[in-house]
Parts: C-alpha cells; structure tokens; sequence
C-alpha cells in the first residue's frame, strides 16, 4: 500500500530533507504534498487523500500546533496519523503533543530517526521488504 505524505515546514530545504529522508527509508511512497505553514497545509488536506502528516510547530500564518487543532476537530482528519519535526524546546508544549497521540522527533534529526518514527506509527507493512 503506498503510502501519501503531507510534509509542512516554513522552511523548503527542510521539507525537501524530510522528503529525501522518506525516499531513502524502504516506505511504500504515493505523493508527497508539500505545504509551507499550516493553513496551506490544512489546504492540502481538503484536496488530497493524505495518509500522514509530518509537521513543523513554529511557521507563520497558522502553526503545526493550530493545523494539528483544526485537524483533530474534523472527524475526516482527526484520526491521520501526524508526527511533528521541530526545534521545539519547550518540554510543557512537547508533553501536550504527545498527549494528542503526536509523535515528537527535535531537529537535527537523522534519516534513520524519520523511519523508525514512520514505521512506530504507521506499521512494518508500509515498508519494502529488504534487499526486494
């Protein structure tokens, strides 16, 4: 089953390491959608079947923490599996995402710490099968 991604970041060379990362991880890839704050984003997922949702906190416009809001007070969107990539330090904001059910992955992150999270989330399955 591949698997359609929505990578929100305020920065374009971190959507594009993210989106590198996802390639080189064994992921079973359909579209990578690509947003540069969250009311783009929420845009996005209005248009398009998204399977995932990899998100910054800090963008203008609207934040990942507002989207990620939104997100979960509509039952089409609610329930999409969403893992937030940011500098974040606050450990008060960061708790309050994992109790949403978020993951939380800090940057600088590696591209190994991006697939394990993936596959922690959305299951083996989604992954090509090594050395196929």
């Amino acid at each position: 089953m591949a698997v359609n991604i929505l990578i929100v970041d305020d920065s374009g060379v971190m959507r594009s390491m993210i989106k590198k990362s996802m390639q080189m991880s064994g992921l079973q890839i359909g579209e990578i959608y690509q947003a540069a704050n969250g009311r783009e984003g929420m845009d996005a997922l209005d248009q398009h079947w998204i399977d995932l949702v990899i998100t910054d906190i800090n963008m203008p416009v609207m934040t990942g923490e507002e989207m990620i809001g939104q997100m979960h007070e509509r039952p089409d969107l609610k329930t999409i599996p969403t893992i937030v990539v940011s500098t974040e330090g606050s450990q008060t904001r960061i708790e309050r995402l994992k109790t949403k059910g978020l993951k939380f992955i800090h940057k600088p992150f590696s591209p190994e710490k991006i697939r394990d999270t993936v596959k922690d989330v959305l299951g083996s399955e989604v992954f090509n099968e090594p050395n196929a």
